[in-house]
């Protein structure tokens, strides 16, 4: 393995490392280059975007829609399932490697930081930090203005709050809000009858509901 290849597998080690390496930056470049042409595209041009999506991350795919702007630190380490939608100003600090399952929602103005940097002062003059990745499960929401540290796992069909911090992992199936985040409730019952403040979801939507149920179970 070359020097070179060794300082990038510093990424992904877990431990502390020097992310000012000269390298690193360049390869970073190509990334911030991909991005600027992702981020000035019209809204017409929908295949043009894929195109951009899938020279930018690791894996793309099926149905997958971001709305620019979206900035992002590598952008090859982030990778994506089916049908993730996410809004505009989704940030990317991949600096190691974010996982992202299928039917994800994102809103609008979310962090997903991989990278953190040490408390100890002279480490960090010395331009050092280390990474941890990320795991969002399939069929989970987070909600617009969230942050999910490094090292956080989400499980599935989890809603993360509008405005909560992820500072530690949130189980499968349950509605969590807060800085820090904690779990509020488990998702159940009341959420197959009403959507917001009371508001019984109609009978077209409940007839849906008992379609999907009944896939579900076969």
């Amino acid at each position: 393995m070359s020097d070179e290849a060794k300082k990038v597998d510093k990424r992904h080690s877990q431990n502390v490392y020097d992310c000012g390496d000269a390298a690193l930056i360049q390869e970073q470049q190509n990334c911030l280059e991909l991005l600027y042409d992702f981020n000035q595209t019209r809204p017409s041009q929908v295949e043009f975007r894929q195109q951009l999506m899938e020279r930018i991350f690791a894996s793309v795919g099926k149905d997958c829609y971001i709305e620019p702007p979206l900035r992002a630190n590598w952008g090859k380490h982030t990778h994506l399932g089916h049908c993730v939608y996410a809004n505009f100003n989704l940030t990317l600090v991949d600096d190691t490697h974010v996982y992202i399952g299928d039917h994800v929602m994102i809103g609008p103005n979310v962090t997903l930081a991989t990278a953190g940097h040490p408390i100890e002062p002279s480490l960090r003059q010395q331009i050092t930090q280390f990474n941890l990745p990320i795991h969002i499960g399939n069929n989970v929401w987070i909600g617009g203005h969230s942050i999910v540290l490094p090292g956080i796992t989400i499980g599935e069909n989890s809603v993360i709050g509008a405005g909560s911090v992820v500072t530690k992992d949130i189980p499968a199936n349950v509605v969590a809000v807060g800085n820090p985040c904690r779990v509020l409730r488990e998702i159940n019952d009341y959420d197959r009858q009403f959507f917001a403040k009371g508001r019984a979801y109609d009978a077209e939507m409940q007839a849906k509901m008992n379609a999907l149920a009944m896939v579900e179970t076969e």
